[in-house]
């Protein structure tokens, strides 16, 4: 059976909004990993997500200090043959957010498959490099995108498949 990883980013709670939508806690609990990629804001929505599967998760740019402090910069994990590296993608020197995102795992070795990131609010799905960039835009901020959204990763041995699910704009 392939593992189902569900993927989110920049939920930015409280602030953005009050709570993950309730399509997200539905999904995180058919999910076999989350992974959030940073601006939590607070451990709030790691510890309400780790409720319902195993959650890896970096901290991000706006995160308070107790997040900082108990979450990585960056993280890499392997399910499935698969080599996933997480980061929120604000630091580094590279001049766009997917750039960022590579130039983090540069020197990893083995390199990862998967580089998974937020930071703009901007979904992406992008093989540069050899690599499949996945950014999972917001499910609670989406700022210029066209919806609120989170993604699905699929890791089947040693193969990655990812896709975009966009949400309701709430009113």
């Amino acid at each position: 059976m392939p593992t189902r990883v569900l993927v989110l980013s920049d939920t930015h709670l409280p602030g953005r909004g009050r709570f993950l939508p309730p399509a997200v806690l539905e999904e995180a609990a058919q999910a076999d990993l989350v992974v959030h990629a940073g601006d939590l804001v607070t451990l709030d929505v790691y510890d309400e997500l780790a409720l319902l599967a195993p959650v890896v998760a970096v901290h991000g740019n706006v995160d308070d200090p107790e997040a900082c402090r108990r979450l990585p910069a960056r993280a890499v994990f392997e399910r499935d043959g698969v080599r996933v590296g997480v980061t929120h993608g604000h630091l580094g020197r590279a001049p766009t957010t997917p750039g960022r995102a590579l130039e983090a795992f540069a020197a990893d070795e083995p390199r990862p498959a998967v580089v998974i990131f937020g930071h703009s609010h901007q979904p992406l799905i992008e093989r540069r490099e050899g690599v499949l960039l996945l950014n999972p835009g917001s499910p609670t901020d989406p700022r210029r995108a066209p919806a609120p959204s989170y993604a699905w990763l699929e890791l089947d041995g040693g193969e990655a498949r990812a896709r975009l699910v966009e949400l309701p704009r709430r009113r």
